[in-house]
């Protein structure tokens, strides 16, 4: 097992990354929980697969786990499916006290954590992902949130977890186009942060695809240690943390205009790529360092044209983003790989230029 702590004060806590560790999560919580009462909140098909291991890890240290099913898919991640959770919660008659294990992917994460944030003015929370994108990204730095209208996460509040543990085991049950959905986020910190781990990944994608154990720790303990250094210099995101949007200004806008039909890990690499090209035609970044980056999201399996979806939805949905400011849009740039800059000069037209001229 290797550990990622989050520095953040009383707020603080280890991002624990292995294999088979969901058998341990029981023991771990004993360690912070007084009581007998825990909520794990997953979907139908993730009990299936990883829900037993949790379980008897929590009966085996004196908990008495009830489970609340959420349906699967972004489209749940919602203010309804939010106030159906608070309802099972009165169900089971969750306490201040009790914990809230989130387990799944980034919708199960960001649901229960808002839920957790928000009943009872605030319960303990323990995030348990099992998919690559939320074991390197959602999982890490207290974000929770719910859809509303078709605006995404723009309903939430921080409250950051008592622990998190990225169980490598359940991303075996994962298809390979859930694997290149969560890499879209790993090649985000390269670019913006790492120059070396943008090189080690163009070296071993393969080493990914195979479910290489080391590689896969590696990667995910590289992802987390550069987002956890970004949040303790910016919990609130109010500055620095920015940079972790990179790519989420038009991949927000491809999800909602593709109704979440499209993964949010290829809407985020189209929109490094739109960012990239955007940066280039700045000025800014190097046509060599854009060719690479483009080059390594499509190995990855990741598209890097804009899909036919209307145009007009998309814009209207970058108008409506939170990184909207005094009328321009909040770009993170690359200026070359390893380096990324927050830019709010970048224009509208421009941006809506390059997005009409990267038709898949």
């Amino acid at each position: 097992m290797r550990i990622v702590k989050v520095k953040l004060g009383n707020r603080g806590y280890e991002i624990r990354i292995g294999t088979d560790l969901l058998a341990h999560v029981g023991a771990w919580l004993r360690e912070k929980a007084t009581g007998d009462k825990a909520v794990i909140v997953t979907n139908p098909i993730v009990d299936k697969l990883h829900g037993d291991a949790l379980k008897r890890s929590l009966d085996k240290n004196g908990f008495k786990p009830a489970v609340l099913l959420v349906p699967e898919g972004e489209e749940h991640k919602s203010l309804d499916t939010a106030a159906g959770l608070y309802a099972g919660m009165q169900r089971v008659q969750a306490e201040r006290s009790t914990p809230v294990l989130a387990l799944g992917g980034g919708v199960i994460g960001d649901l229960a954590g808002f839920v957790a944030a928000t009943y009872m003015r605030g319960l303990p929370f323990v995030s348990l992902p099992t998919t690559l994108l939320a074991q390197v990204d959602s999982s890490i730095g207290g974000k929770t949130a719910v859809d509303h209208g078709s605006v995404k996460n723009n309903i939430g509040v921080f409250h950051q977890p008592m622990f998190v543990v990225a169980d490598t085991f359940t991303l075996h049950s994962l298809p390979q186009l859930e694997m290149s959905n969560g890499m879209a986020e790993v090649i985000k910190y390269a670019i913006i942060q790492d120059k070396e781990f943008f090189n080690l990944l163009e070296k071993n994608l393969d080493r990914v695809r195979s479910f290489d154990k080391v590689m896969l720790e590696d990667i995910i303990v590289r992802s987390a240690a550069i987002k956890a250094r970004i949040v303790e210099k910016d919990e609130k995101d109010t500055g620095l943390r920015n940079i972790l949007n990179f790519g989420h200004t038009v991949g927000h806008a491809l999800e909602s205009a593709s109704d979440y039909r499209m993964k949010h890990g290829q809407a985020v690499g189209i929109g490094m790529v739109t960012a990239a090209v955007i940066s280039n035609k700045m000025g800014i970044l190097p046509a060599k360092d854009l060719h690479r980056i483009k080059n390594l999201l499509m190995e990855a399996g990741l598209p890097v044209g804009v899909p036919r979806l209307d145009m007009s939805r998309i814009i209207k949905a970058i108008e409506h983003d939170k990184k909207i400011h005094n009328g321009k849009i909040r770009f993170i740039l690359p200026r070359r790989i390893g380096s990324a800059v927050i830019a709010d000069n970048v224009s509208f037209a421009l941006a809506i230029e390059v997005l009409e001229g990267n038709n898949a």
